[in-house]
């Protein structure tokens, strides 16, 4: 099975958000492309917001071009074989931390956010990864920082997308 056919495999059984979730899949039907950096009409990301829920906290990370805490996450690379190991890759990769654990039940919610030229769109299927008891944090290249906030810090240091990823983590767990 190829990246895309996962992603809409992954898409289909996604009981949430029906808009836009249908709107990812006609981007993938439409795009034979779709899941890569180099789609001019946008393409999927994957993300991963890592959570502790023994100490009711999040790690995210001050994004090195956009300025903006958010969750781990970013585009899908070749040796990607699911969406949900882009998102533990991408979690991993910029957390520094060994063991996390994706939140069980598929993606957690869909964010369709603009970006700048060439491409239009990134389409994020966004997970929850739980980080392993004593989890230390090891900062990426690709960030300014990274860091733990408790639960109710994050609507003031976040946008709205980080903090509805939260609200709807949180009712999952």
């Amino acid at each position: 099975m190829s990246l895309q056919e996962n992603a809409v495999r992954v898409l289909k059984e996604y009981a949430d958000q029906p808009e836009l979730r249908g709107l990812y899949l006609d981007h993938l039907a439409a795009h034979a492309d779709g899941m890569w950096k180099p789609c001019q009409a946008g393409h999927v990301t994957a993300s991963a917001l890592v959570i502790d829920p023994e100490q009711g906290r999040v790690l995210l990370t001050l994004h090195r071009k956009l300025q903006m805490w958010l969750q781990m996450g970013g585009h899908c690379e070749p040796g990607d074989t699911t969406l949900e190991a882009a998102a533990l890759r991408e979690a991993t990769e910029e957390s520094g931390i060994a063991g996390l654990t994706l939140l069980p039940g598929g993606p957690v919610r869909l964010d369709r956010h603009p970006i700048p030229a060439p491409c239009n769109w990134h389409l994020d299927v966004q997970y929850a990864a739980i980080a392993p008891r004593g989890a230390a944090a090891t900062i990426s290249d690709e960030s300014l920082d990274l860091r733990w906030f408790a639960y109710d810090e994050v609507a003031g240091v976040a946008d709205a997308s980080v903090v509805r990823l939260l609200e709807r983590t949180l009712a999952r767990l």
